[in-house]
């Protein structure tokens, strides 16, 4: 969803399958960055294999590459972006780091945790309930807004500028995703 708002915001061209690279892409630009999104179409667990191939047709290094991911270990709405580190048990971080290695970017996207644990793959593979629409929107537009900050490398801009636009729900809110009964 953040891909799409992002390639809807700066005007990218249409996705196309590109079976190359085991995904869509579009390309654009953001400001005076030329920009490739890609959607991998294998499955999450092995979406390395896809960022990996469309890294090393366009010869960029792991650095150009930011990768925008879930996150229940965030409460909903809270957005972090950093360069390098771990995967947090997170099997998509995983393949890619697999493929190109520990140092690109990776902009975190709170969706909150269900509370237990047998819940978990319905709470990340269901689609958002109603009361997650009110902090979803806001979120996805502050991401579009700040991007060039994060295209800069300044991430604590990013993530000031997105929790300006968008404080996470949480005071009296909605504060996970959470399926509708």
């Amino acid at each position: 969803m953040a891909l799409d708002a992002l390639a809807g915001a700066y005007a990218f061209g249409a996705f196309r399958r590109r079976t190359r690279f085991h995904g869509e892409i579009a390309e654009g630009r953001i400001g005076d960055d030329d920009a490739l999104a890609l959607k991998p179409t294998t499955y999450m667990n092995d979406s390395g294999r896809a960022v990996g191939a469309a890294m090393r047709f366009h010869r960029l290094e792991p650095g150009a590459v930011i990768v925008l991911h879930d996150e229940v270990d965030l409460a909903a709405g809270k957005v972090r972006a950093k360069c390098g580190g771990g995967v947090a048990g997170h099997n998509g971080l995983r393949s890619i780091r697999a493929h190109i290695g520990a140092d690109f970017w990776r902009v975190r996207i709170g969706i909150g945790h269900p509370g237990e644990r047998e819940r978990m793959t319905g709470h990340v593979l269901s689609d958002f309930g109603a009361g997650d629409r009110a902090w979803l929107a806001p979120v996805l537009d502050a991401i579009v807004d700040a991007f060039p900050l994060l295209l800069a490398g300044d991430d604590p801009a990013f993530m000031s500028r997105v929790a300006l636009l968008a404080p996470p729900p949480g005071a009296g809110g909605e504060d996970s995703k959470s399926p509708e009964p």
